[in-house]
């Protein structure tokens, strides 16, 4: 019994490391500076199981020279996984509009291939920040373009987790 009780207090007292809250499940709202024509759009992220998640972006700019618009998909796969912090890849793909120089309304397309992180604070565990790095290929002003992406964690996205 005296062994019993010796090996129930060594157990609990050794500290353990506290582990993020889990993110399966819960939908994460925030925004995204990711799109080619520069809109700032609104973002959701849902983490469907340990492995990965989707999300998208929806964008909207209304003057009275026009409307324009971004829809996008995008898929997350985790690679790797710490207690404050999240290492993924993912693919991305979607559609924009803007006034070209002549005042006329163009639409594009953006496809991004990236890898990146979300980590977030301890004891706020609900606020993720993200930052990417990859590829993207794009039409945007008449041109197609493919290059190199970097976006810091403002550009990238910060989700509020619900």
């Amino acid at each position: 019994m005296n062994n019993l009780i010796l090996f129930l207090i060594v157990v609990f007292s050794i500290p353990h490391q506290a582990n993020a809250a889990s993110l399966i499940g819960r939908l994460g709202m925030g925004t995204t500076n990711q799109i080619a024509s520069g809109m700032s759009a609104l973002s959701f992220k849902l983490q469907q199981n340990r492995a990965s998640a989707i999300g998208g972006h929806f964008g909207i700019d209304s003057s009275s020279s026009g409307m324009n618009y971004a829809l996008g998909l995008k898929s997350y796969r985790y690679i790797y996984e710490e207690p404050q912090l999240h290492f993924f890849s993912a693919i991305a793909a979607g559609i924009f509009s803007y006034q070209n120089s002549a005042d006329a309304t163009e639409s594009g397309y953006q496809i991004d291939a990236t890898f990146g992180s979300e980590f977030s604070f301890q004891g706020i565990e609900s606020v993720g920040f993200s930052f990417e790095f990859g590829v993207g290929f794009n039409k945007y002003n008449g041109e197609t373009h493919l290059q190199t992406l970097g976006y810091n964690m403002i550009a990238s996205s910060v989700h509020f987790y619900l």
